[in-house]
């Protein structure tokens, strides 16, 4: 936080950012292989389709309770070494026991054993995500540079995710986070880049320090104030839709580019990753010029108009013919590209504008509940990703779609696949963007906010209530 109001082209310093940012890449890491990788291995390993399908549920159902109990006690913690970093750092140990023991099983695996060590995974990477997007408030404290925060974190994941998704080139074939017999590897890679990236985040990124062992007091009018005010909402309901929208995709992937665009299984994959890289260059589009240009919630409503333009002309590319080459698959993996360059905007751009409506809640309520307001939109997050499934394989089944490896389907069933591909992000990404009209906290606005929490009789009032100073943070014109 800073004892003065921030100039509107503080920045803070490229080291900072990608120090605190480098979290972002195993988090991605994990949050890929857990999601779309390990139930297949898991199955592989011998627990059945049902026994893996009832633990995931069970954990989701679970973890989507998780961020707000968190945020509760998060918003009450006052540390020697600062609010946040406290429950990143417990969260990478918690999340690595949990890491070892799915990606480098002792005995034999049950579905109780899935259960318990997915739990403990998610549970670290609770507080890790919710402990470093509270966290970013506090690293970034103007309009714009809380976007190019978010930008970042997200670049670095993307980055991680390629690497992950490309060691089958760098390895000969040897590893692959499709083997079953590449577990180990897999997991033994994110034990070792976890430690590394908490020492560059946790050493070289300031927090806010606390004097005195004074807490502060909240009441549940204070918490349903704070969700239920008009800017709140419109990004917890955006949020959600968001992450329905393009998430139908993911359970329809790969039946749709198999059986309506014609690519092989293995191929399938590999367009994977151009949607994937793609969001290295839109991180840094909308989360810097963009956000610039339109303000960043204009700049969410722009990417959603140009996320059902491209998912339009991806429909439209024709099917595959012929032998697979980089030619015949060139139009569609970059319209794939375009796809996923839109959709990068989503998570940055939302989870920037919670940090500037944390500032207005601590200006008006005397109450600082970032935490809380973060857990919404992670638990929004968890909660559209994990129903994708129920909501679009009841559809398949319902205009006769047989996704059975080998099956052959009827013309019209093909159809109604495309139709899901289609219309189920476009509607719910245009239904998002439409959830913005409205927003009022704009640059302007945040800029009064900032230089008014900056006030010498608001720092003075805030610091007697919560006993934390008002310290320059790097970025800030105090600090400068």
């Amino acid at each position: 936080m800073s004892s003065a109001a921030p100039s509107s082209d503080s920045r803070v310093p490229l080291p900072i950012v990608l120090a605190f940012s480098s979290l972002g890449g195993p988090i991605a890491v994990i949050g890929l292989l857990y999601t779309v990788y390990l139930p297949p291995n898991y199955v592989a390993l011998g627990v059945s389709f049902m026994a893996v399908a009832g633990a995931i549920t069970i954990v989701r159902f679970i973890d989507a309770f998780l961020d707000p109990m968190l945020a509760l006690v998060m918003d009450r913690t006052r540390t020697p070494i600062g609010r946040y970093r406290p429950w990143v750092v417990l969260g990478v140990p918690v999340a690595m026991l949990g890491v070892f023991n799915i990606f480098i099983p002792t005995q034999h695996v049950t579905q109780l054993h899935f259960i318990v060590w997915l739990i403990v995974s998610f549970a670290g990477l609770s507080m890790m995500t919710l402990g470093q997007s509270a966290w970013s408030s506090v690293v970034a404290v103007t309009y714009h540079d809380r976007a190019r925060l978010f930008a970042w974190i997200s670049l670095l994941g993307v980055a991680a995710t390629v690497a992950i998704l490309l060691l089958p080139v760098f390895t000969a074939g040897k590893v692959s986070a499709g083997l079953t017999s590449s577990m180990k590897a897999l997991g033994l890679i994110i034990l070792v880049s976890l430690p590394i990236c908490l020492a560059l985040c946790a050493i070289f990124t300031p927090d806010r320090i606390t004097a005195t062992t004074t807490r502060p007091t909240f009441k549940l009018a204070d918490y349903r104030k704070a969700i239920a005010r008009p800017s709140m909402i419109r990004l917890i309901l955006s949020d959600f839709v968001l992450n329905v929208g393009p998430g139908t995709t993911g359970p329809l992937y790969l039946f749709y580019f198999h059986d309506a665009k014609g690519f092989s299984v293995q191929d399938v994959s590999v367009l994977l990753i151009f949607y994937v890289a793609a969001g290295i260059l839109g991180s840094l589009f909308w989360g810097g010029a963009a956000a610039r240009w339109f303000g960043k919630h204009r700049a969410l409503q722009v990417s959603c108009v140009a996320y059902s333009v491209t998912q339009t002309i991806l429909m439209a590319v024709p099917r595959m013919h012929g032998t697979y080459s980089l030619l015949n698959a060139a139009p569609t993996a970059v319209a794939m590209a375009a796809v996923g360059f839109c959709a990068s905007a989503f998570g940055i751009l939302n989870r920037a504008m919670v940090a500037d409506v944390a500032d207005e809640v601590r200006l008006e309520q005397r109450k600082d509940l970032t935490s809380l307001l973060f857990s919404m939109v992670t638990t929004t997050t968890k909660v559209g990703s994990s129903i994708t499934v129920a909501i679009v394989y009841p559809v398949l089944a319902f205009v006769g779609y047989n996704g059975a490896e080998g099956a052959v389907n009827t013309p019209h069933a093909i159809f109604g696949l495309e139709m899901c591909y289609l219309f189920a992000p476009i509607t719910l990404v245009w239904l998002g963007g439409g959830l913005l009209f409205g927003y009022r906290l704009d640059s302007r606005r945040h800029a009064e906010i900032r230089a008014a929490l900056a006030a010498p009789d608001f720092a003075a009032a805030e610091e007697a209530l919560t006993g934390l100073p008002i310290q320059p943070t790097p970025g800030s014109a105090a600090a400068e």
